[in-house]
């Protein structure tokens, strides 16, 4: 037997017939969206095979040089080799794609595939993992001439352009929704698998009470909802303006954690301020440029959140079953996050804030989730029913399957 619930049989033989620790090249980046879920699947493989008894895995994680991938490869102990690549600045006039700024990105690709195939042929890899973002082009396109078996991962329910591109080579292909599988070729759709979309094992280890006192929230009132606010790790204007002007109002029903952006700090705070807030409103409320390792906390003690619908943003309160309002980035690639937020939203796992989106849409949203709780938990109930918290389980018994054909 494999000893572990993710090596089969059939795994834990080729793993052992290896006589070796399992090569894997990753590849992905650019945005977190794309480099978290290759990192937690990862991280679930050297688990899994740690479990089962096996050498860790021997991973070299090929993507651009400035790229996020860069930075997570070096904290995590990963050895990193970096590749020419070219974004593909999109238009809806297709005469306006042949623009000088692509062309010229368009010219970088074959040299980005004559390097990534020389990466590919001197690490030789059991297998290669590819997460989105351009520079996976070029090593997957390597990774088929050289022969070498290429799971590609897609996290949003629409294919990116990358995917689209690399579904067409891939040996498997591993989808974050049912809804994608239509989108496939008639040559991938067969062979493809439904994983969902990777989930960091602490995400739901979190603890409301030791959210209350790591960030001393002894103001809140435990008698009210409490509700997260977020534009990501930036923060946003769009959400910041948003909260801001309903606040008063927000504060009369909730608790409210506003992570706003550290760049945003100063202006919402000073917005506020002229706003004179009563004490006991003030005390509901706690404004953070930025949440860190207290993100499992806040989540685990919010019974609302408004976030944005990235695709990693929806996996994690999807497995946690948050209520959630949805307000995409506008302009998005490939307008991801607008068919992500209607995704859930039509299956009643969020509501969807999409388009012109004014201070009266968010509170005539976030209203009866504050004060109607069987809705509030039949949203929830229903999010949890779309979330895949074992994600990454799922895509490593993909990569190990690949890896042993």
């Amino acid at each position: 037997m494999g000893g572990s619930p993710i090596i089969n049989d059939k795994s834990a033989d080729y793993l052992h017939g290896l006589g070796r620790p399992l090569r894997m090249i990753v590849t992905g980046g650019g945005t977190g969206g794309h480099t978290y879920p290759a990192l937690t699947a990862f991280r679930t493989l050297n688990a899994a095979l740690t479990g089962a008894r096996l050498l860790s895995a021997d991973a070299l994680w090929v993507g651009k040089a400035d790229g996020l991938e860069s930075r997570v490869a070096a904290d995590e102990g990963i050895e990193f080799r970096a590749v020419a690549t070219g974004k593909i600045r999109r238009a809806g006039n297709p005469l306006r794609m042949l623009s000088p700024a692509n062309v010229s990105d368009m010219g970088r690709v074959p040299l980005g595939v004559v390097q990534a195939r020389g990466i590919v042929a001197d690490f030789e890899p059991d297998v290669v993992l590819a997460t989105g973002g351009y520079v996976a082009v070029p090593v997957g396109v390597a990774a088929r001439m050289c022969r070498c078996p290429l799971v590609v991962h897609e996290q949003t329910v629409r294919l990116g352009l990358t995917n689209r591109t690399l579904a067409r080579v891939a040996t498997r292909m591993a989808v974050s929704s049912e809804s994608s599988l239509p989108l496939l070729p008639d040559s991938v759709r067969a062979a493809a698998v439904v994983t969902g979309n990777p989930v960091r094992p602490e995400i739901l280890t979190g603890k409301p009470d030791r959210a209350v006192a790591d960030l001393g929230l002894d103001g809140f009132d435990p008698r009210l909802p409490t509700v997260y606010v977020t534009g990501g790790a930036q923060g946003s204007q769009q959400m910041n303006a948003l909260v801001t002007a309903i606040l008063p109002w927000l504060l009369g029903r909730a608790n409210v954690i506003h992570q706003c952006g550290a760049d945003n700090l100063d202006d919402v705070r000073a917005r506020v301020t002229q706003m004179q807030l009563p004490a006991d409103q003030a005390g509901r409320r706690l404004l953070i440029p930025y949440v860190a390792a207290e993100l499992p906390d806040v989540l685990a003690l919010a019974d609302v959140v408004v976030s944005r619908s990235g695709a990693g943003t929806i996996a994690e309160l999807a497995a946690l079953g948050k209520a959630a309002i949805l307000v995409p980035l506008a302009g998005s690639a490939g307008n991801e996050q607008v068919h992500n937020a209607r995704h859930l939203a039509e299956i009643g796992a969020a509501i969807a804030l999409v388009g012109d989106v004014g201070p009266d849409h968010l509170r005539a949203a976030i209203a009866p989730l504050l004060t109607d709780v069987p809705r509030r938990t039949d949203v929830a109930k229903r999010a949890q029913a779309h979330g895949r918290p074992e994600a990454a389980a799922r895509l490593v018994e993909v990569i190990l399957a690949a890896a042993a054909i």
